[in-house]
C-alpha cells in the first residue's frame, strides 16, 4: 500500500470534520439570530437530526480486502455519527471471512464471491447486501510503456503463462505502433482465497472462452512460475517492485500504489480503462437475482469497463442478540444511504438507485 495513503485518508475526514463542524456552527449562529430561544440545536441526542446517537456496542467483521478502502471511510463516518458504537472490519480476503461468518466469530463478512457449499455457509443462514462495485484493474510495470491495450484472449494467455514475453506478437496485435520490449512477464496473483481472483477468472472465463484453461473461484492453480501475494495491496507491491510484472488490483489499491493499468477490450470491441465511469455502464445491464446477487462482468455497452466487480456484505437472517441485529441493520442503512456518497471518493461506484432500494428492504428483514 501506498506508505502515504493512511495519513491522506486521515487527513481528508479531519478536514471534512472540520467543514462539517463550520457548517453546524454557522447554521446554530443564523438560527439564533432566528430569535427562537426556546429552540434546542439538534445533535448527537438521539434526535431526528442523528437517528444513530443512542446506539452503543461493537461488532466484528471480517473479509474481502477489495472493498476494504470504502468500508473503513463508511466506519470511521458512522462513527461520527454513532459514537458509542465500535466495527472492526478486519481486510482478511473473502474466502476467510465466509469461512469466519460460517463458524460464528464476526457478525457479518465482507465478500466478492457468491458463497459455495466448500466456504462453510449453512444453507439459509445468510442474507447478501450489495454495497458498492468497482473496476479489477490489469495493473502493470513495464518500463517505457504508460500505455498498453489488453484483449480477453491475449490476457488469458498472459495470466496462464502461455506469452512469456512483453513483445509477444499476440500483445503486438494489440497494441499496433507500440514498441514493447523483449522483457520476461511476471504474474503476480492472490495468495489467498479472494473474491478478487473469483471475480476476475470468472470474467476471464466468460470473455475469452475455450482461451482461458485456469478455470475461476476464490482460488486456481496458477502456474508455479507466477508470484502470489496476500491481499490486493500484496498483489499490488508485487506490481510496483518488479520491472515485466503484471496483476490483478482493485483500483483503489492501484491507484494509491501509483501503478499503471491496461485499457481492456470490452464486449463491444472497444478498448476501456477503469473508471468509475465505465463501473457504472457495466452495472446498468446486470441482472439482479432474487437473493440480490447480481453479475456485472463482461457486460454490454461501448463504454462499460469488462471487468467490473460486485461486492457484498453477507448478513444473519435472524440474531439472537436484538442489539446486535440494531446494530447491524443500523450500519448497514447508513452505508447504503449516507455512506453512498462516501465511495467515489476511494474509487467505488455507488449501486444504482434500483439496487440500493432493494438492498435497504433486505436490510429490513433482518430480526433480533
Amino acid at each position: 500500500m501506498h506508505p502515504n495513503r493512511e495519513a491522506y485518508l486521515v487527513n481528508r475526514n479531519v478536514l471534512s470534520r472540520r467543514l462539517l463542524a463550520g457548517v453546524a456552527v454557522a447554521a446554530l449562529a443564523l438560527t439564533g439570530c432566528g430569535g427562537n430561544d426556546n429552540a434546542e440545536p439538534a445533535g448527537n441526542d438521539g434526535s431526528a437530526a442523528n437517528e444513530y446517537a443512542n446506539l452503543s456496542g461493537e461488532l466484528k467483521a471480517s473479509g474481502a480486502s477489495f472493498p476494504d478502502a470504502y468500508y473503513q471511510e463508511v466506519i470511521s463516518a458512522f462513527k461520527d455519527e454513532a459514537p458509542k458504537v465500535t466495527i472492526n472490519y478486519n481486510a482478511t480476503g473473502s474466502g476467510t471471512g465466509k469461512k469466519q461468518f460460517g463458524e460464528g466469530l464476526v457478525d457479518f463478512a465482507g465478500t466478492d464471491s457468491l458463497v459455495k457449499d466448500s466456504d462453510g455457509v449453512a444453507p439459509g443462514s445468510f442474507l447478501y447486501v450489495p454495497t458498492v462495485a468497482a473496476p479489477i484493474t490489469v495493473s502493470y510495470n513495464l518500463e517505457g510503456v504508460d500505455k498498453l491495450q489488453l484483449s480477453p484472449e491475449t490476457l488469458a494467455k498472459v495470466f496462464q503463462t502461455d506469452i512469456k514475453t512483453w513483445n509477444d506478437p499476440a500483445i503486438a496485435a494489440d497494441n499496433p505502433g507500440v514498441t514493447l520490449p523483449n522483457t520476461p512477464i511476471v504474474v503476480a496473483h492472490r495468495s489467498d482465497g479472494s473474491g478478487t481472483t473469483s471475480n476476475f477468472t470468472k470474467y476471464l472465463a466468460a470473455a475469452a472462452g475455450s482461451t482461458w484453461k485456469l478455470g475461476s473461484g476464490d482460488t486456481v492453480a496458477w502456474p508455479a512460475s507466477t508470484q502470489g501475494g496476500e491481499k490486493n495491496t500484496g498483489v499490488a507491491q508485487i506490481v510496483k517492485q518488479t520491472n515485466g510484472a503484471v496483476g490483478y488490483v482493485d483500483l483503489s489499491d492501484a491507484k494509491a500504489t501509483g501503478l499503471t493499468y491496461a485499457a481492456i477490450k470490452n464486449k463491444d470491441g472497444q478498448y476501456v480503462l477503469p473508471s468509475l465511469e465505465g463501473t457504472t455502464a457495466g452495472l446498468e445491464g446486470a441482472e439482479i437475482a432474487d437473493d440480490l446477487s447480481y453479475n456485472p462482468l463482461n457486460a454490454a455497452g461501448a463504454s462499460a469497463y469488462p471487468i467490473t466487480a460486485p461486492t457484498f456484505i453477507i448478513v444473519k437472517p435472524s440474531y439472537d442478540d436484538a442489539n446486535k441485529a440494531q446494530l447491524v441493520k443500523a450500519f448497514l442503512k447508513f452505508l447504503l444511504t449516507d455512506g453512498q456518497e462516501l465511495a467515489p471518493e476511494v474509487d467505488f461506484a455507488p449501486l444504482p438507485a434500483n439496487l440500493k432500494e432493494k438492498a435497504l428492504a433486505q436490510v429490513d428483514k433482518i430480526q433480533g
